[in-house]
This record gives C-alpha cells, structure tokens and sequence, in this order.
C-alpha cells in the first residue's frame, strides 16, 4: 500500500490520518511542533487539536520534512490557507513529480485571491493536485460517523485515484470536475458560518439562522458562478452540505467564533478562544475585496466585514440588512 504524508498536524489531517492508519496504509505526519510529534508518537493521541482520539501504530509523525516525504506517493496538505505558499515551498525541493498533492484546507489567498490549488500549483508545477472538500468535521470523522467528500482536479485521473485511497465504510467520496466551484464554495461558507454563530451568540433563533444561511448560498453562487463554477455544485456536498455543517455545529470552530463576537468578545479575543484558525475571518477581508474588484453584491459579507474590521455593532448591521432596500427572491443581483 502507499505511503501517504501529511504536512501539517492540525485537527482534520490528523482524523484522515487515524482513517487512513485504520485502513493500514503508513501514515507519515509532519508538524513543527515538537509537543504535537511527541503526542502522536508516544502518547497516541494528539492532544491539541484532536483529543481523546487513539491514533494506531500505522501512523507516526516526524520534525523532519524531509524525512516525513521521503517514498510518499500522496502529499495531503493540511495546514490552513494561509499557510499553504509557505509549506509547499519549504517541502518542494524533497517533493518528486509522481508524488499527488491533496489539498484539504478551505480558503483563498488573501494577497492574491489565488484558489490554494493555484496557490499549490505554482510553488509544485510538476504535481498533479486534487482538492478533497465536503461536510466534514474531524472530530465525526475520527469517530468513524458516516461522512461524505468530493474530490477534483484539473486532471480526474487523479481525483478517482483519490477516491480510491480515502473510500471506507465510513467515508463515501465522490468526484466532481468543477475545482472552481469546490474551492469557492469551501471558502465561502466560512464566511455565512461565522455571521451565522454571531446571529446565534446575539440570541437570535431558527428563523435568522434559516435567512442567513439561505442568502448566504445566494452569495455563494453568485461570486462563484462569477469566478467560473458550475451552479449544480453549489447545491451539492460542497454547497450546501458544507453550509449546513459549518453553521449548525458546534464543532464549527468559525460558528464558534461567531457565537463569542455575537456575546460581545472582539475578533482577536474570540480567535484566541477558540485556539485554531478561524478561516472565516481571513475568508472575509480576502472575499469583500475580491467583490468590490468584481463589482458583485455580497450584503451578508459586508456585513461581517463591518463587525469584524470596523468595529460596527453586529446588531446594528443585522438592522442595515433588515431594511434593505425591497428586492425580488431570485434576482441574482440582489
């Protein structure tokens, strides 16, 4: 069976680890925290990011980049988005060309609004790379809890050898040739998520939570659909599904976030609460100036850009939104 390397020991790479060790494949983890490799690899569990979770034996992590590559034939990037140029260039002088990349994290570029697979496409130009996204929290899917995944590529050989390695019982992956899409609907849905757990930490109910999420897909397809997805994906597990799960978890560590801003904690002082990146946050700065480049309509992202980096009381935006001028449901504009 191949060897399969993850680059970064965050929360979701170490649960498809645990999957994948399960599966007795040999699972190589690298991380720059000597504390999360000590974990791994002698306590068996990591700590940090995914508690009380038994890694098996398959799995072990390394300091040593280089060593951590060395015979994979599947790179899983899981480090978060910001990270990503900086990764794949560090392991790019020990990456061979048959080696397939795997980027697991959702988000874009904030300097250059590059989706990651681009992003990972020009710091690894002889790699194939596929995007594996979908409604997923590590913390199910450790626990083996009946999940679903899409895989794409530019290349869809490869998305169904991706298919192929991460398939279980428990872990059912379709493909999908719309990267756009995925990437973008990934991205986004960070953005609603976080509006939504701050709609939820104000004490508002099901029925705000029901608007935001279902102006927040419009949003979604409309700045998507502008960067060249299909519209048909953004209805399935990468849509929609991704949206359902971010903002109706409290495993969502962006609704989560969002809940704490929505009680009056600042952004800093909520990221910091919640200890891991809050993807929505970078999703939202990248996005609202990606749309004012665009000229597309995003009120629900102006919004929470207004709570996040203007300091505007989100109550007072939630009033901004509510007395809008009148539209009709379905102009896409709107």
């Amino acid at each position: 069976m191949p060897t399969i390397t993850f680059l970064g020991g965050g929360s979701f790479g170490t649960a498809l680890s645990v999957m994948l060790g399960k599966k007795g494949f040999d699972i190589r983890v690298w991380d720059r925290s000597e504390a999360t490799i000590h974990d791994i690899n002698v306590k068996r569990e990591n700590i940090n990011y995914l508690p009380n979770i038994v890694i098996p034996s398959t799995v072990n992590a390394f300091i040593d980049i280089e060593e951590a590559l060395k015979d994979s034939e599947f790179i899983v990037i899981a480090v978060p988005s910001h990270a990503i140029r900086q990764v794949c260039s560090l392991a790019s002088r020990f990456i061979k060309d048959n080696m397939i990349i795997v980027n697991i994290a959702k988000g874009i570029e904030e300097s250059t609004f590059k989706r990651l697979s681009v992003v990972i496409g020009e710091e690894l130009p002889r790699n194939p790379v596929v995007v594996l996204s979908g409604p997923s929290h590590a913390e199910e899917v450790a626990q083996d809890i009946p999940t679903t995944l899409v895989a794409s590529s530019v290349n869809m050989e490869y998305a169904k050898k991706v298919q192929d390695i991460f398939m279980t019982n428990k872990i059912r992956v379709y493909t999908n040739e719309d990267i756009i899409g995925i990437e973008i609907g990934g991205a986004v849905k960070n953005i609603i998520a976080l509006a939504a757990g701050i709609s939820d930490g104000i004490g508002y109910g099901d029925n705000s939570k029901a608007a935001l999420m279902t102006r927040g897909i419009s949003e979604i397809i409309r700045i998507g659909t502008k960067l060249g997805g299909k519209v048909e994906t953004f209805s399935g597990l990468t849509g929609i599904g991704d949206l359902i799960v971010t903002c109706t978890s409290m495993h969502s560590r962006n609704r989560r976030a969002g809940i704490l801003i929505g009680k009056g904690a600042t952004t800093e002082e909520a990221c910091n609460e919640v200890g891991m990146v809050v993807e929505g946050v970078k999703a939202c700065h990248a996005f609202y100036e990606l749309k004012e480049q665009l000229g597309i309509s995003m009120p629900i992202t102006d919004a929470l850009y207004s709570v996040l980096f203007k300091g505007v009381e989100a109550k007072y935006v939630v009033y901004e939104l509510m007395t809008r001028d009148k539209r009709d449901e379905i102009d896409r504009y709107n």
